[in-house]
């Protein structure tokens, strides 16, 4: 039987780089995304493997039931989640006039959203081991944040506060789920080229331009699926909660 893994957000940009790889891998691959379903985007995804598309918003609880609930009836397992989805602020306001609706948007989208999908997800795993005892990996759960968790940019703080949030949230679930055989990692991309990041082009260009990163270019979907796939494939059953930097070097300090 194929490994089955959910993919929020995974309908486009980042996500849609996850959910190819992963079908290319030979996963089934539930999305769950709040537009309409994409049909030709579909048709395609299914030329590639088996793939379910459920219609919600990872910021709705009731809509987490509906998306693992579909998963378990089509395949009967979850292997793998990632938590892929997320949002910027609709608008870039300076943080001494960034408004309440803007904050609770993005945190409800990109951290608390996902907290309580890992919560879920997380028991469905627990039990499935529970007819399936032994030191093997029963689940791996993937959170792609941002190099905003730990780089700071005054005009859209609530995305770094969601994106730090996200980073310990991590290191909770990791510690808590190891020995119930489920590994919790964390992928951060940095400058990544999809249509959110596609209005400052200008702007990154030039920082690219002016050495931003020791690797001189943009980053793509694939670049952060290939990470996704490395730490999928259990080959590391003794790590947990480490962080994979997709960034092309920005973390590494530098004079």
């Amino acid at each position: 039987m194929n490994k089955v893994a959910l993919v929020t957000g995974g309908n486009r940009g980042i996500g849609q780089g996850i959910t190819r790889a992963l079908l290319a891998e030979g996963y089934a691959v539930a999305i769950l995304a709040t537009r309409e379903e994409p049909s030709e985007l579909m048709a395609e995804l299914r030329e590639l493997g088996e793939v379910s598309y459920t219609r919600g918003s990872v910021a709705d609880l009731e809509d987490h039931r509906c998306y693992v609930d579909d998963a378990l009836e089509r395949w009967g397992r979850i292997d793998l989640l990632v938590n892929n989805a997320g949002v910027a602020p609709q608008v870039r306001d300076d943080i001494v006039v960034a408004t309440q609706e803007s904050y609770d948007r993005v945190m409800d989208i990109n951290l608390r959203g996902p907290y309580f999908l890992t919560q879920m997800v997380a028991a469905e795993m627990i039990a499935r081991r529970e007819g399936d005892p032994g030191d093997q990996v029963h689940g791996t759960i993937i959170n792609v944040s941002s190099t905003s968790a730990v780089t700071v940019s005054t005009n859209r703080g609530e995305y770094c506060i969601s994106k730090a949030g996200m980073a310990m949230a991590t290191q909770l679930w990791a510690a808590r789920l190891a020995p119930e055989g489920i590994m919790v990692y964390e992928v951060r991309p940095g400058v990544i080229a999809t249509d959110m990041t596609a209005g400052v082009k200008e702007k990154y260009d030039a920082q690219f331009a002016g050495g931003l990163a020791p690797i001189p270019r943009w980053g793509t979907p694939a670049d952060v699926a290939g990470a996704v796939v490395q730490l999928a494939a259990a080959r590391m059953p003794y790590s947990t909660g480490d962080i994979i930097n997709v960034d092309g070097g920005m973390h590494i300090p530098r004079l």
